[in-house]
């Protein structure tokens, strides 16, 4: 391969109003690439409809075999090399996430890192041992073996635009899976062109990748497509919902990664200013926009009071701004839609008895870090997913109104305790329904090399990462073995 570090990986002459299908092609339609700090236009991206999904779908599907029976160290080297990709094009991919996505840049930088993280552990994929030998009979060689699905669809979205497609993306390839990626067409460049531009620099085989911005009829296309053997999904619930519905109807695997109303438990002996940062960090981190986000801090009632002044410090000394522009704490929500709905659940918290101790307004799309105090279970701010810089504090009094707190939600994605106490935090934690627990450690996190899933409206009890990935992308095959065919008796 020549050497592709010396080529400007986002050049906008390769991807401007296109799409990848093996090779950059005009899209059915176009849209407009926006920066929501500015509403600046960032270039034109191409979309597909249902007509080119069909088309790629059957692509892929006639190149995976191909690209299974390579040699496992031919697939584990193209990880490689687009791994060294994303490093060597560090700047220039942090730069697009800024901009495309509102990250601040300390965000952006650590999603690339953990990208470049994701690519090295699928590397590792494909030399690991694909399957064991089954007890049988004498005469007889009994095998259970993992084998690759087939094209798997990837529909992945806004928040985390490079980490949560290539976490996908990458291990299903890796495993001898094509792939159909639709990005949320609101950061199709730093969620879909990164990693179509990388994969082709790497040497990926043509066909074996596709990138396809899209709405919800291109997504509705890819899960009926007889083509896709599986869908990943990460994304609301409610979208999720609709995903897995079509995907079951079709028999298809699904892999859905939602939502969460998260609870971070915080114990009377813990440290309040450790503690405080943990709330803080949780609730603002890209302003409030991840499924993981501490979107209730239930505080025990012996330090409630300080704890909320301390946070109220915290959260009036954060900066909000454009992270193109300057180091600050908090950039722009995604778009006018995500600002209005937090600001309607901070407005009906406030209807039903929440109290304002901070923030709650807005300039354009920048919404201030906000602390609402007084929340109980029937208020809305307690129970929906507000995917916005708004800290939920809620006293208890004792560890087991602390569990039926955390448990009053249909979802369970993420929660954590602080305390002194580790003891207790392991008692509590045995009985919260989550699919992902922090003791002493805020609510969000992922370290690519754990299996990452909810319950409930979180997900479908499915995980992805780590050791779930051999799981996911692919399916068992049972074979066995004999010298010679029996002669049965009949």
């Amino acid at each position: 391969m020549n050497d592709s570090t010396s080529v400007q990986l986002m050049a906008s002459d390769v991807w401007r109003a296109r799409l990848f299908t093996g090779g950059w092609c005009a899209g059915t339609s176009e849209i407009d690439v926006n920066e929501p700090a500015t509403g600046n236009r960032l270039g034109r991206i191409g979309m597909a409809d249902a007509s080119l999904v069909a088309a790629s779908c059957t692509s892929a599907y006639e190149a995976q075999p191909n690209w299974a029976s390579l040699p496992y160290e031919e697939r584990a080297a193209v990880m490689r090399r687009a791994a060294g990709l994303a490093e060597a094009h560090h700047d220039e991919i942090v730069a697009w996430i800024v901009r495309e996505s509102g990250s601040t840049r300390a965000k952006a930088s650590a999603e690339v890192s953990i990208a470049v993280k994701t690519l090295h552990e699928a590397a590792g994929l494909p030399s690991r041992s694909a399957g064991e030998i089954l007890p049988s009979v004498p005469g007889r060689l009994s095998l259970a073996r993992r084998r690759p699905l087939g094209v798997v669809g990837v529909i992945s979205p806004f928040n985390g635009p490079l980490f949560l497609a290539i976490r996908a993306v990458a291990p299903a390839l890796a495993l001898g899976n094509a792939v159909v990626l639709k990005p949320d067409p609101r950061t199709a460049v730093c969620g879909g062109v990164v990693i179509a531009r990388l994969f082709e620099l790497a040497g990926l085989p043509a066909g074996v990748l596709h990138m396809l911005p899209g709405d919800g009829a291109t997504g509705a296309a890819l899960t009926s497509d007889p083509h896709i053997a599986m869908i990943q999904f990460t994304g609301s619930t409610a979208a999720g919902r609709k995903v897995g519905e079509a995907a079951g109807r079709h028999l298809k695997k699904v892999s859905l990664e939602l939502g969460g109303k998260n609870s971070l438990i915080v114990l009377d002996d813990a440290d309040l200013d450790i503690a405080v940062s943990n709330a803080a960090w949780g609730a603002y981190l890209h302003q409030g926009q991840v499924c993981m986000a501490a979107g209730r801090l239930l505080v025990q009632r012996g330090i409630h009071d300080r704890f909320v002044q301390k946070l109220v410090a915290k959260s009036t000394s954060l900066t909000v701004g454009d992270p193109a522009e300057g180091d600050v704490a908090l950039g722009p929500l995604i778009d006018t839609v995500q600002r209005d709905h937090v600001a309607r659940v901070v407005a009906d918290a406030l209807h039903a008895g929440a109290k304002l101790e901070a923030g709650g307004g807005y300039r354009d799309l920048f919404f201030e870090p906000t602390v609402l105090s007084g929340v109980t279970p029937d208020n809305p701010a307690f129970n929906e997913e507000i995917f916005g810089p708004v800290a939920v504090v809620v006293p208890f009094d004792s560890d087991d109104e602390a569990i039926a707190l955390a448990n009053r939600t249909e979802y369970g994605l993420s929660m954590g305790v602080v305390t002194a106490n580790v003891g207790r935090a392991l008692r509590i934690g045995e009985r919260l329904r989550t699919g992902l627990l922090h003791i002493n450690d805020q609510t969000v996190g992922d370290d690519v090399v754990n299996p990452f899933g909810g319950v409930g409206a979180s997900g479908n009890g499915t995980s992805i990462g780590g050791p779930a990935n051999w799981e996911e992308f692919t399916q068992w095959q049972w074979m066995t073995i004999k010298g010679e065919a029996p002669l049965y008796p009949l």
